[in-house]
């Protein structure tokens, strides 16, 4: 079992953990419960009535959050010609072909996001490898695989986040830092919201949302009424 510090056991007297909050007062709680001496991130946990190793219900996607997740993304564009160019005044960090293939072959991965045009991808599958375990291989289901590349790149740089249901059938969606306050912690929680409820498999049995909660990074977990999402979304 992991033994908590002082500070972490201080801030979790002050959540009921056996109620379910409001949204207000559960995004009052996570501001007030945080502690670290940096920004932290605000964390969404969405548990989901669904079974993952059945293709139709192993939920993937992404979400354009409104104020974005005040991360700045580094966005590698593997792309040629006129694409390329798209790319770089939609605001890509790093635009190339088989040149940038190569830089990773040899290490080098100083980017968080990758974007590629449909016609590279016979090039990008060299090095499935090396992105694949880290999460960056470029995938049309969330859109990083794609001719309409300066889109891509702006929705990146804009707040785009992708997600991916576990094992366990719960999703995790960071929707922003604490120092966003209540009000746009809120609106980015509403399209997460939004996004998961719209993504409903046709072949899902029972309840969908089984649970919800929030957290700093640092922070203990809130409880929300899982009708909350059904609210926000509204």
């Amino acid at each position: 079992m992991v033994k908590r510090g002082k500070k972490y056991r201080k801030v979790k007297e002050l959540i009921d953990t056996t109620k379910k909050y409001m949204l207000d007062e559960a995004i009052e709680k996570v501001l007030a419960t945080h502690y670290a001496n940096f920004d932290e991130s605000v964390d969404m946990a969405i548990n989901l009535g669904v079974d993952p190793r059945k293709a139709d219900q192993n939920i993937r996607g992404s979400v354009v959050l409104p104020h974005g997740t005040g991360k700045t993304v580094k966005v590698l564009a593997i792309a040629k010609g006129e694409k390329a160019k798209e790319a770089q005044e939609a605001g890509a960090d790093y635009v190339g072909a088989e040149d940038v293939i190569e830089k990773i072959k040899e290490g080098w991965l100083d980017f968080d996001k990758v974007v590629a045009t449909p016609d590279m991808m016979g090039q990008v599958g060299k090095i499935g490898r090396i992105l694949g375990p880290r999460g960056l291989m470029p995938n049309a289901k969330t859109g990083t695989v794609t001719f309409d590349i300066g889109k891509a790149v702006k929705d990146i740089k804009g707040g785009k986040v992708d997600f991916r249901v576990d094992r366990a059938g719960v999703v995790h969606i960071p929707i922003g830092r604490v120092s966003f306050g209540p009000e746009k912690l809120k609106e980015n929680f509403a399209a997460v919201a939004e996004t998961i409820l719209r993504m409903k498999p046709a072949s899902a049995k029972g309840t969908y949302v089984k649970g919800v909660a929030l957290s700093a990074t640092m922070g203990p977990g809130v409880k929300l009424d899982p009708s909350e999402l059904k609210s926000a979304a509204a």
